[in-house]
């Protein structure tokens, strides 16, 4: 059995060395090592033999189904090397690669970069919230009556849950004053969403921009100084502005800021924001939430703007049609 065992090492070497592609080697590792197959067969034989050669026997079985494995993955990794080698055969290694275009960051994210950056320089700091909101925090914490328009389902985007998708950032600073005492500076850009029939001046979500100031003795005069130097820093030093009286459910006053400036074409008045003091409802509500007196409007005022990006983005580019900041087309994004 010795000699059968020492024969059949020698010729499963040759025929491992013989194997051409992977397949092959994988038929003789089934014919040699499978259930059924010749080694194994050995291997089964081994109890017929003596007490006495069990253990020289049975250690040249070993050793030679070690050499045979060990001569198949020899093999395996050569015919991968050989198949590796053929794939990049003809390949001229010296020829330029194939051109690419480097990216850029949206044109909506370079403008919200750049106004936070300006923000930043006066002190304020960047806060974040949900995208799904509750009512509370997105209505009835800014002293939305139950029955205004933004809040009927052909206007927001209810969930089955009662919870909605924001219509504004607003909410970010109602969850910022529920956990920060004043003074407080913050700015809150993101996503909103709103049922708007999406056409070449809306979308269904948009980017928006929303800023709020909260201190003692803050004025509408502050109000007015930083949008000013927030936008003239945007259009430059000969930009006019105009504050025209609104209404807002959480400011109070409220204005409409409109800008006129050369790099805008100078000749006539845009509208660019929304603005105004914090209505003391607001401080109100949210301490009752908070359980204590932390925002007294007695003795804390503040105010409040936001602006959407997607429509400055369009102002300053003097882009005719909103969606195409949405519609992914390089030839469009790559002038940015």
């Amino acid at each position: 059995m010795e000699a059968q065992i020492q024969s059949l090492a020698i010729q499963a070497l040759a025929e491992i060395a013989a194997c051409a592609d992977e397949s092959q080697l994988e038929a003789l590792r089934v014919r040699l090592l499978g259930k059924g197959g010749e080694l194994t067969a050995l291997s089964d034989r081994m109890r017929e033999l003596s007490k006495e050669d069990k253990p020289r026997i049975g250690k040249v079985l070993n050793e030679t189904r070690a050499s045979v494995n060990a001569a198949m993955e020899a093999r395996n990794a050569a015919l991968t090397v050989a198949q590796e080698a053929r794939a990049f055969e003809g390949v001229d290694v010296s020829l330029p690669s194939t051109g690419f275009s480097q990216g850029a960051l949206h044109p909506i994210t370079q403008l919200m970069d750049r106004a936070v950056q300006i923000f930043r320089r006066m002190g304020f700091a960047l806060a974040d919230g949900p995208d799904i909101e509750t009512e509370w925090h997105c209505f009835d914490a800014l002293n939305t009556p139950a029955d205004h328009p933004a809040r009927n389902e052909a206007d927001t985007f209810y969930m089955p849950d009662g919870r909605l998708l924001r219509t504004h950032t607003s909410s970010i600073q109602i969850r910022t004053l529920e956990h920060m005492a004043p003074p407080v500076r913050i700015i809150a850009p993101g996503a909103a969403y709103r049922r708007d029939e999406v056409d070449a001046t809306h979308l269904a979500q948009f980017t928006q921009m929303e800023g709020l100031y909260v201190d003692e003795d803050v004025t509408l005069g502050d109000l007015r100084g930083t949008l000013e130097f927030f936008f003239r820093e945007l259009f430059g030093e000969d930009a006019e502005f105009r504050f025209r009286p609104h209404f807002f459910p959480f400011t109070e006053p409220s204005f409409e800021v409109d800008i006129k400036a050369a790099a805008l074409g100078g000749g006539r008045w845009l509208e660019i924001a929304g603005c105004g003091m914090v209505d003391p409802a607001v401080f109100e509500a949210v301490n009752l939430r908070r359980g204590d007196s932390a925002l007294d409007p007695e003795r804390y005022t503040g105010f409040a703007f936001g602006f959407g990006l997607d429509r400055l983005a369009m102002i300053m580019s003097q882009v005719p049609d909103i969606r195409l900041f949405t519609d992914g087309d390089q030839r469009f994004l790559s002038q940015f």
